[in-house]
């Protein structure tokens, strides 16, 4: 495992649109076809690492209070023949097991990773109804083994002021995980 921060993408970066295989549905999923009203998060996540199992549930828990509000879709991009637990067979294993309300994509080729500057996971973003960046960074502060309880605050704070229509004054830290595994 090593330990790498998100990238921090520029505020106000529009979204790149996707099409990629939905490894709980066999379907395919587009991005513009899955806008939230008020706006879409966007994570880049996997099942091995220990980061991602920290928030598993409380993204799940995240997605469902505001899934009439805002779209969420999860991403892995890991590289599968030296990361089998990241196969799309195992994702799908942790979707069900996590309970989670939105489509995870596999994205194969890490095209869709390269064009969100991903880098770690979990590596999340949040995009408004347009698909203009508005967040990016941690969920919270909490990491495993650091004692501080995964509530999802900054993410939540950033959903309530795109929902409220306020600007994020906020200062955006980086997720920090394990590196997306490349090819």
């Amino acid at each position: 495992m090593s330990l790498t921060p998100s990238s921090m993408l520029p505020i106000g970066t529009i979204a790149p649109n996707f099409t990629l295989p939905c490894v709980t549905t066999n379907s395919y999923v587009s991005l513009n076809d899955n806008i939230g009203r008020f706006g879409t998060v966007i994570m880049f996540i996997c099942n091995h690492c220990p980061y991602v199992k920290h928030v598993n549930s409380t993204i799940s828990k995240i997605s469902k209070k505001y899934s009439q509000e805002i779209s969420f879709i999860a991403i892995s991009s890991n590289d599968i023949v030296n990361y089998p637990d990241d196969s799309p067979e195992n994702l799908k294993k942790q979707a069900i097991d996590n309970q989670f309300n939105f489509p995870y994509l596999y994205d194969k080729t890490q095209n869709i990773a390269k064009q969100y500057n991903a880098a770690c996971t979990p590596d999340i973003y949040l995009f408004d109804s347009k698909l203009s960046l508005v967040y990016r960074g941690q969920l919270d502060d909490s990491r495993p083994g650091n004692n501080i309880k995964c509530t999802g605050n900054d993410l939540i704070y950033a959903i309530n002021c795109i929902i409220n229509g306020k600007i994020n004054e906020r200062n955006q830290k980086p997720s920090i995980g394990c590196n997306i595994k490349w090819k």
